[in-house]
């Protein structure tokens, strides 16, 4: 009896010993892999990259920046169905657990037993705990020592946060492919949705993602990504999460995936969106723009956007077209499917409806053409093949060596790429099944649409397609503008002193430049001149001898001074040249100081921007810089008195000066080399501009709330011809631009300022019309003091003259001048 106490007294005594061992083994291996497990605590303070989103005025999305696409999500935001699908893929009991799942693990052990030597793929044991664990805080190293680890901080994660705090994060940094971090993005990515319409199906296969997310891709492996999908969705029902019926429907459900863009999303937006992205890059770096998740209300307006494009498409395209036609892009051997090689060419992506096209026969009636077919998701090439035909009408345009076609034969043969598309009747109607020949034009040029009282750039063209350059052409190029500099000059001699009856000579002029240099400008109509004439006249016929004389009465240093107020220049060199819009300026910069013009004399700043947010909401940059006293009413209205705007902005020009200018360029609109816009049929305001050898052909206008400027010129600049004007190439282009863009606009008259006074004067003298004087006469507008004097003494001085009938002007020809504006020429 003895011998058996003491041989159990023994086992006891050496159970104990090995258990405080065992104890003190696992408690040291505790000790060894905490001592250097990671601070869990800084999940408190996560900031996870997220992207930067662009909207455009109107909220719609105009591009999107990030190195991982992640939007992050609060849980509260999840769905419960997105919640479950995850929970039934990766931890089914994860709200039961303490960090790890020993049911979980001895169920992955038992299944890997039963499955060895298979090839079916064992289960996973990692709760979503231990995956945050080594998603934030460990490699992925494959090794005992990363698991344990993984399940020591797991296990000290759930002990610190909530468990919804805990899926919150695994839910917003899983990676789940194609580029998309978090449910949000991936939700947006593979279905543009939002996670609030996700389906049973789609939330199952995102769900079934995060394991393997490359071997589920959606195209290339879309058997195994169904299979998996309906895995997700067995489970949910099995879990009693969906009903029976909602997983047999989903199950049906074909897997069908968007192909979500990751450019600019507003069509025609490119050159914009690229010019804010640059813009936040150099306000606040790299990483904040690919990782700060800021939230950016741009001032571009879609409809604009559209506008300005198709008006300067439309315009460089006419002009290419009416110097014949180059050629095709390049031949393909049509022996084997043509598809394919067609497919392989690089092709503009952003000049729809034009698409690329081969010929694959032709004669002298048509020429029948396949059109480049498109990718599928995964990259590969479609096999459909698309045909349409090009008959003369679609090819008539196409001259070579000044020769119209006679057939479509000598235009096009087998194996030629071209672009096409499709053909319209003269009536508008779209004639099915024929297709017009195109080519891309190698004329290039820039636009830019702004509301010249804030400095808000509404519309931006930077080229003919962004996919071919992504050079921006209105913020990028500095060209000539030519005789669009010219109100600039006109604007600093009104602002002192100086009227639009102000006579000047039209005459040769020579100006001795130093060491036997003699410059002698000349009128574009070389060799005719008008000898006496009002600075009105000058400008509406834009005669370079008076603007030189102007400018050398009143010195370049006072122009330079208003260059420089204006932005078009920083510094303006003290050259007489510089006066006809001899120096490089942009499209931006010539479209901002139109602005200061059409809003009474008052800096504007451009800006594509109006607000940026920060992830968390905060607005940290706001380009309205206006004070609104008495916007903050905190008790409600009471009666107060309304809310006030206080404008500190610099004025640049006198209001009385601004309008004077906008007279005189109302009469280029009206009779001058601005003519064509006559057709917008509204108040507007504005000058062109040829360069030197006509190089540039420019167009910079207003109406009271819209400025528009633009330019057209080769990239490598050379002549557009001998006979090439801005008035019949640069002005049709604002003309058509216009007419949509003030289509459903009041025809509002330029705002008059307190204290000018409209006086009729004769337009070639600029004196003061003679009584009964209908004809030939010019409305003027005069500051005080400034006003030609009465010829006749019966007449009473100081008499207004808005009211004809005082000089015995007819009542039509009165109603005539009234409805000119302020520049109206009769």
């Amino acid at each position: 009896m003895k011998f058996l106490l003491r041989f159990f007294g023994f086992l006891f005594t050496a159970g104990t010993i090995l258990f405080l061992a065992g104890l003190a083994a696992v408690a040291g291996l505790f000790w060894h892999f905490s001592k250097d497990l990671p601070e869990y605590s800084q999940l408190q303070n996560y900031e996870p990259p997220v992207m930067t989103r662009v909207h455009a005025a109107d909220g719609s999305l105009l591009g999107e920046y990030a190195k991982e696409r992640r939007l992050y999500l609060p849980i509260q935001a999840v769905p419960k169905l997105v919640i479950n699908a995850f929970l039934a893929a990766e931890d089914k009991n994860f709200y039961e657990h303490g960090g790890v799942d020993y049911t979980g693990m001895a169920r992955a052990g038992v299944a890997y037993i039963q499955n060895f030597g298979s090839n079916r793929r064992p289960q996973g044991a990692s709760t979503i705990t231990q995956q945050v664990a080594k998603n934030f805080l460990l490699t992925n190293e494959v090794s005992f020592t990363r698991k344990i680890k993984e399940a020591l901080l797991a296990m000290r994660i759930e002990r610190a946060y909530s468990k919804d705090k805990i899926l919150e994060l695994y839910l917003n940094e899983i990676y789940l492919g194609l580029g998309a971090y978090g449910i949000a993005a991936a939700s947006l990515v593979y279905f543009d949705k939002s996670v609030n319409e996700l389906t049973v199906a789609e939330a199952a296969y995102l769900a079934a993602l995060p394991k393997m997310p490359a071997s589920l891709h959606p195209v290339r492996n879309r058997a195994r990504a169904v299979e998996r999908r309906n895995y997700v969705i067995d489970r949910l029902q099995e879990n009693g999460w969906i009903t029976a019926a909602d997983a047999d429907k989903a199950r049906k459900e074909p897997l069908t995936v968007t192909n979500r863009s990751n450019g600019a999303h507003t069509f025609a937006g490119e050159y914009f969106s690229e010019e804010v992205r640059r813009d936040i890059f150099e306000r606040y770096g790299e990483k904040k723009l690919y990782e700060g998740g800021l939230s950016v209300r741009t001032t571009l307006d879609p409809q604009v956007q559209v506008m300005a494009r198709k008006a300067m498409v439309a315009g460089l395209v006419n002009y290419d077209e009416q110097q014949g036609y180059r050629g095709a892009i390049q031949k393909l051997d049509l022996t084997s499917d043509w598809g394919v090689p067609l497919a392989e060419i690089k092709s503009l992506s952003d000049i729809s409806p034009w698409r690329m096209a081969v010929v694959l026969e032709s004669n002298d009636q048509s020429a029948r053409i396949g059109f480049q077919p498109g990718r599928e998701l995964g990259g590969a090439i479609s096999k459909q093949r698309e045909t349409g035909i090009i008959t003369m009408d679609g090819a008539r345009w196409a001259k070579s060596k000044g020769k119209t076609p006679t057939s479509v034969a000598q235009v096009l043969q087998p194996g030629d790429v071209i672009y096409a598309d499709p053909l319209f009747s003269k009536d508008g109607q779209r004639v099915e099944g024929q297709y017009r020949l195109r080519q891309i034009p190698e004329l290039s040029g820039a636009m830019v649409a702004m509301d010249p009282h804030t400095g808000r750039v509404l519309a931006m063209v930077g080229g003919f397609s962004f996919d071919q350059s992504q050079f921006n052409r209105a913020t990028q190029a500095y060209r000539q503008p030519g005789s669009t500099f010219k109100p600039i000059v006109y604007s600093s001699a009104l602002d002192n002193g100086y009227t639009g009856s102000t006579m000047m000579i039209d005459a040769p002029i020579e100006i001795d430049q130093g060491q036997g240099n003699i410059w002698r400008p000349e009128n574009f109509s070389t060799g005719k001149y008008q000898g006496q004439v009002t600075l009105r006249n000058a400008l509406r016929l834009s005669l370079n001898t008076v603007t030189v004389r102007l400018a050398q009465e009143i010195g370049m240093p006072l122009i330079g001074e208003y260059a420089k107020r204006f932005g078009v220049y920083d510094e303006l060199p003290n050259y007489l040249a510089y006066a006809l819009g001899a120096g490089e300026t942009t499209v931006m910069r010539m479209a901002t100081a139109y602005s200061m013009i059409a809003n009474g004399g008052v800096r504007v700043k451009p800006t594509l921007i109006d607000r940026i947010q920060d992830r968390y909401g905060h607005t940290i940059f706001k380009h309205d810089q206006r004070e609104c006293r008495g916007c903050d009413a905190p008790e409600g209205w009471k009666n107060q008195p309304e809310p006030q705007l206080v404008d500190r902005r610099e004025r640049v020009l006198d209001a009385m000066s601004a309008y004077q200018i906008t007279s005189l360029m109302e009469g280029v609109i009206q009779a001058g080399t601005g003519t064509a816009l006559k057709d917008v049929g509204k108040p507007l305001a504005g000058k062109t501009g040829t360069s030197n050898e006509a190089k540039d052909l420019w167009f910079v206008g207003f109406s009271p709330d819209l400025v528009v400027g633009l330019y057209v010129g080769y990239d490598k600049p050379r002549s557009l011809g001998r006979n090439a004007q801005a008035g019949h190439t640069a002005a049709p282009i604002a003309r058509d631009f216009l007419k949509l863009a003030l289509a459903d606009k009041p025809a509002t008259p330029f705002k008059q300022p307190v204290g000018i006074r409209l006086v009729l004067v004769d337009a070639k003298t600029g004196q003061r019309a003679a009584p009964g004087q209908n004809k030939g006469v010019v409305l003027e507008a005069f500051k005080p003091g400034q006003a030609p004097p009465f010829n006749d003494p019966g007449m009473v001085a100081g008499t207004d003259v808005i009211d004809g009938t005082q000089q015995g002007i007819s009542p039509d020809a009165d109603r005539a001048v009234m409805r000119s504006g302020t520049g109206g020429l009769y």
